[in-house]
């Protein structure tokens, strides 16, 4: 693997406009995509890890997922993101980082941005939308 990733929830308004943030403000060179168009298995990744937590998988084949994650993301950035990154590092930031992202991710779908099918498994919401995200018809 050439480029780091970051992977995120493409079905999740909220994941999405985060995405989108990075991709307009923090300078980085890692590829920013949805997990639902990314090739998991050759990132090493699967729906289960994806759907709990964003994922990091480095140029070097490294990994991190949640608030982890987001610092090695900040630490392939430009100088301001890195210092935020390591910061993000120190361990008594990273402890409380982890229950703040947990609540987040439990919560999304009441977060600006957010919708229902930001509360619901990936199986579910394909279930109620289809995998194109777009709600399905009775037969």
């Amino acid at each position: 693997m050439e480029t780091s990733t970051f992977v995120y929830d493409g079905d999740c308004a909220f994941c999405s406009r985060c995405a989108e943030f990075i991709e307009r403000r923090i300078p980085t060179g890692a590829r920013v995509l949805p997990w639902q168009f990314a090739d998991l298995a050759a990132l090493g990744l699967t729906e289960a890890e994806c759907e709990e937590a964003v994922q990091w998988v480095g140029a070097d084949g490294s990994r991190a997922s949640g608030p982890d994650a987001i610092a090695r993301l900040l630490g392939d950035s430009a100088p301001l993101w890195r210092f935020a990154g390591a910061g993000l590092r120190l361990p008594p930031v990273r402890a409380a980082a982890w229950p703040a992202y947990r609540w987040v991710a439990r919560n999304r779908h009441r977060l600006p941005g957010g919708t229902a099918a930001c509360s619901l498994p990936q199986e579910a919401r394909e279930r109620l939308y289809g995998p194109t995200g777009r709600p399905t018809t009775g037969s």
